[in-house]
């Protein structure tokens, strides 16, 4: 009797214990695979049409509250006379700048009418190692909801950038290569002009092509570490040659440190930008990184 009813205890726990296990595994299926990762992140990430003086742009960003404030890079949305937002869904909303801070080259944006969207969640970029495994989510190209993954190459590369499209010297045409950044006091990409801003990034092998540019870099924890901001794209004779695994992203701890600021308008507090209308955007390529 007593052999039974300790073979029953033994089959109970062992039951208990199984579900519980299954469960954990689940989660960590979902949250560890580049796939699981892709599901999680991407209804948080957006594509950013914008419209200039010189031209249309795409670029990318990330959602960090259910009514609509969009986290992006400032050159996306730099001179924008006219910001569509689409979301991973499809549905398309006007936005206009609440903030920004070229030093950073961080913005933010506002969409209109929007309710429910998914907030991104803020991972720890401090924790971030060599070697990490990340996902990169964006819409390189104007192709939103773009996946690519790699890991993480290096840490803190001091890259500088332009503070505005509006000061590089000549603006990126379609089909040309990536936003200019110079590292190790030699550019790339063309001539980052007069003024820059510089910033010490992650460093990745993940593929990022122009129109990543303000979008997630995730860990596998399904959590945005760093915002994808420069790629070293070589051109070869008249065309370039895109992504060749060298891509930086500025951290997130960057990001999160300036929101207040960025809300109240960034460095300054000038105050929110009526860059919104219902004028209709035209599909393709974008203009800038």
């Amino acid at each position: 009797g007593g052999t039974a009813v300790a073979a029953r205890e033994l089959l109970e726990r062992q039951a208990g214990t199984s579900g519980g296990v299954s469960g954990t595994n689940v989660s960590q299926s979902s949250s560890g695979t580049v796939a699981g990762v892709a599901e999680q992140v991407g209804p948080s990430v957006v594509r950013i049409d914008t419209r200039t003086g010189s031209g249309q742009g795409t670029g990318s960003g990330f959602v960090l509250t259910a009514d609509g404030e969009i986290a992006t890079n400032n050159h996306v949305v730099d001179g924008a006379t006219r910001i569509q937002v689409t979301t991973s869904d499809g549905k398309k909303y006007t936005a206009r700048i609440v903030g920004t801070d070229p030093g950073k080259d961080l913005a933010l944006i506002k969409l209109e009418g929007a309710s429910g969207l998914k907030p991104a969640r803020l991972g720890d970029s401090g924790s971030v190692k060599v070697g990490d495994q990340v996902v990169a989510i964006g819409s390189p190209d104007g192709l939103t909801g773009t996946v690519t993954s790699g890991i993480v190459s290096a840490l803190n590369r001091e890259v500088k950038v332009p503070t505005s499209q509006q000061s590089a010297p000549r603006a990126r045409q379609q089909g040309e290569d990536g936003w200019p950044f110079s590292f190790g006091g030699r550019q790339f990409n063309g001539d980052t002009g007069a003024n820059t801003t510089s910033y010490k990034a992650l460093q990745t092998d993940a593929s990022l092509n122009p129109g990543n540019s303000g979008g997630a870099l995730v860990n596998m924890d399904g959590e945005v570490v760093g915002m994808p901001s420069a790629i070293y794209s070589p051109s070869t004779g008249d065309s370039a040659a895109g992504s060749v695994g060298l891509g930086f992203a500025i951290p997130v701890d960057t990001v999160k440190a300036d929101l207040d600021s960025l809300r109240k308008g960034g460095p300054g507090g000038k105050g929110s930008s009526e860059t919104s209308g219902q004028d209709s955007f035209a599909d393709g390529f974008g203009t800038s990184f």
